[in-house]
């Protein structure tokens, strides 16, 4: 909204799917790297790499070779790519068992009902079992449901802050349709993201008690709030409306140099007006929030697809691109986070950003990051969750560049503290609930223990590795 008091809109140019040709061979730079060149190639220098160095890429990428499992999840999400590689034919072979666990994956990684959409919208129902099918449109129905029980929470929630003049936004989530999210029924969303002016802070807490919600954890200037009793964790639920809620509030200073809050907009959504944040500020948030995940333990891949449309659906708009470059380059990590996320995606899907914006980032990516990317990028997304550890290689690489790094790697490796409970008591907790919530817990912080273990072996293997490598490529 301008001084004037009108409401701006934003004139944005979504790109239309290309008919799906399983058939063609897929002619982007990522098959080539696929097929017959070598990881890192394009990371150093951007050209072909010297003679001395394409052994030693060899070894290295014959050692990180796909295993059958990451193949298929591979293909689920290349799908999505116009026109579809030749890798996606694997996916008219698969067992039903091998469905049954692409499935899960799918489920994990946020993706399965946009897959769902993507099948659908290319006519490919014939490629999927019918009972694999039949589940995928079932979780449609119960997800449909849910996120129209979260829109009118968060409508409620509009309401009761607006009423209250409080100065706020809302980020990510419903704030990303109809952009990066065409139909927000196909959207794995988990919570409600509210940024707040400092000085509104105390009176939003107050509002979400008053709906029930209770104070969880605060996390920095970040508030998590949750309400009713959390479901037992099992990916059944995970379409189902329940009546377990979550949201979090996200604090802006009020020292803030560039305040979010003094340049929003007005979105509508089942008839209630909310204000979201001006469309340059939603992108970098959409950005950074995704290289937050991609430097960390897992990230679902849908966070990937929806950033890839985002890109692709300003790809014209030169006006944007130049005030998202103004905005972006006031802090010199914002390009390069923003270029790495970027650099990840074309390794995985091809081609898809405009120069435009890929000069002033995916340029500034240094060499090592980009080897890295293209050594461990496709393990890292189509791991299992609960992830690796790999992602402190790349931090490292990205400290050595001078960006800021999150925890130092011993304290990742060996956390010293348990991780925070998942499920808090609720008044009158029976004794039965009671037990069932400790039992939960405890099964947690095993699964987690096992994790830590396995993943920190893992890791001084692939660190031992990588130093040889750039050791032998004369990078160090």
């Amino acid at each position: 909204m301008d001084a004037t008091g009108t409401t701006t809109t934003t004139e944005i140019s979504v790109r239309q799917p290309a008919p799906l040709e399983l058939g063609i061979q897929w002619e982007s730079a990522q098959a080539e790297a696929c097929v017959d060149s070598v990881p890192g190639t394009r990371c150093l220098a951007g050209g072909q790499p010297s003679p001395s160095i394409v052994p030693a890429l060899r070894r290295h990428a014959r050692r990180r070779a796909l295993s059958g499992r990451e193949k298929i999840r591979e293909a689920l999400l290349l799908i999505f790519c116009d026109p579809a590689p030749r890798e996606c034919r694997r996916l008219w072979l698969l067992s039903d068992g091998q469905w049954r666990q692409a499935l899960q994956w799918l489920d994990v990684s946020g993706l399965a009902l946009y897959f769902l959409d993507r099948i659908i919208d290319q006519g490919l129902q014939d490629m999927i079992p019918p009972r694999v099918l039949a589940r995928l449109e079932k979780d449609l129905v119960d997800n449909t449901r849910r996120t129209d029980t979260m829109i009118a929470e968060a409508n409620a929630i509009h309401a009761d802050f607006q009423n209250a003049g409080l100065s706020y936004a809302t980020l990510k989530g419903f704030s990303l349709w109809p952009v990066s999210v065409s139909r927000l029924e196909l959207r794995s969303q988990l919570d409600l993201d509210f940024l707040v002016a400092e000085e509104s802070a105390p009176e939003a807490r107050r509002i979400l008690e008053a709906r029930g919600y209770r104070l969880h954890a605060i996390s920095g200037r970040s508030w998590e709030f949750k309400a009713g009793e959390v479901p037992r964790p099992s990916l059944k639920n995970l379409y189902k409306a329940t009546p377990h809620r979550c949201a979090e509030l996200h604090i802006e200073p009020a020292e803030a140099e560039l305040s979010l809050l003094a340049r929003t907009e007005r979105q509508c959504l089942h008839g209630v007006s909310f204000p979201v944040l001006a469309p340059e500020d939603l992108f970098l948030g959409q950005g950074m929030h995704l290289f937050k995940h991609l430097c960390s333990e897992f990230s679902r891949a849908a966070h990937m697809l929806e950033f890839r449309r985002h890109v692709m659906a300003r790809s014209h708009d030169a006006r944007f691109w130049a005030r998202l470059r103004t905005l972006a380059e006031a802090d010199s990590r914002v390009p390069l986070a923003l270029g790495v996320a970027t650099r990840w995606i074309t390794h995985l899907m091809g081609e898809f950003a405009p120069e435009a914006f890929t000069s002033w980032t995916v340029a500034r990516v240094p060499a090592t990051v980009g080897l890295w990317i293209e050594g461990y990028g496709r393990q890292t997304v189509l791991a299992d969750a609960p992830g690796t550890k790999l992602y402190l290689l790349l931090q490292q690489e990205m400290m050595r560049a001078g960006a800021a790094g999150a925890r130092p790697a011993p304290q990742a490796l060996v956390p010293r503290r348990f991780p925070p409970p998942i499920a808090l008591p609720v008044p009158n907790e029976s004794r039965a609930s009671r037990i069932r919530r400790h039992w939960t817990q405890l099964r947690f912080i095993l699964t987690r223990l096992r994790f830590h273990v396995v993943e920190d072996l893992r890791y001084l293997y692939e660190a031992y590795r990588w130093k040889r490598l750039l050791r032998g490529i004369g990078i160090i």
